[in-house]
């Protein structure tokens, strides 16, 4: 039996710990200025995996705060998995044989999809694929931009190409602690066929035990981030419903 898998969430800008509302540059919160030492609370908490995310990486469509990961991928005992402006085959080796355990191939799922299909036959279960949606339809370049691509066609393509896991975020409920889409989430999971982490507007232990009961039906995990930080309830607390004792 495997367990459902709560991933606190560090998204980087500028070098430092914020949380965007509904993925908007605009609309900044800074809750720490070290990654790592917040990657290294929730490594001593008991999190078996972090989730970490480069803003800055996601608008340049490049690199830009990878040596907080590298930092924490290498110092700390949890996985650690990185989405944000990873664009080449350069930057998926850099990460993943610098102790990274998963990267996150998002916008360029849309943008270069013969470049995922070759990374997800190269690096296999080490690739997940970020699709963000609006309304059902896949959300591109760190939101900036929808396209008429419907997010569960998508995921069915990039299932038959090889991939493991995907990472489904409802843009609508994204940092604002309204519960998440988990009608969008589980039909995903049923869609793919494969393990879907949840991501956007969990606020409540409830909302991670709602999402848990779906684990059977490929719903392997959540990501937190605001509820955290805004202390709705402990990372402590939350990985109970992980792996309840």
């Amino acid at each position: 039996m495997s367990q459902f898998i709560i991933y606190p969430a560090i998204d980087m800008r500028g070098g430092k710990c914020v949380r965007l509302l509904q993925g908007d540059y605009d609309k900044e919160t800074v809750y720490g200025d070290s990654p790592f030492d917040m990657a290294k609370q929730f490594d001593d908490q008991g999190a078996s995996w972090i989730h970490m995310v480069d803003l800055d990486g996601a608008k340049e469509g490049k690199l830009v705060n990878h040596q907080h990961v590298i930092d924490a991928a290498t110092k700390l005992s949890a996985k650690i998995q990185i989405g944000g402006g990873i664009r080449t085959e350069e930057d998926v080796e850099f990460y993943l044989s610098n102790g990274v355990d998963r990267v996150i191939l998002g916008s360029a799922a849309i943008s270069n999809p013969e470049f995922v299909k070759k990374m997800l036959a190269t690096y296999g279960e080490k690739i997940a694929i970020g699709i963000d949606a609006k309304d059902g339809y896949v959300s591109t370049e760190g939101w900036l931009n929808t396209s008429n691509v419907k997010a569960t066609d998508l995921g069915k393509e990039l299932a038959n190409a090889g991939a493991e896991v995907f990472i489904f975020t409802d843009i609508a409920t994204d940092g604002m602690l309204s519960g998440p889409n988990v009608e969008a989430i589980v039909e995903m999971a049923k869609a793919t066929n494969k393990q879907v982490i949840a991501s956007g507007g969990v606020s409540s232990l409830k909302d991670l035990e709602t999402l848990s009961e779906y684990e059977s039906e490929g719903v392997s995990g959540a990501i937190v981030g605001k509820a955290l930080y805004t202390n709705q309830f402990s990372l402590t607390e939350a990985l109970k419903v992980g792996n309840p004792s």
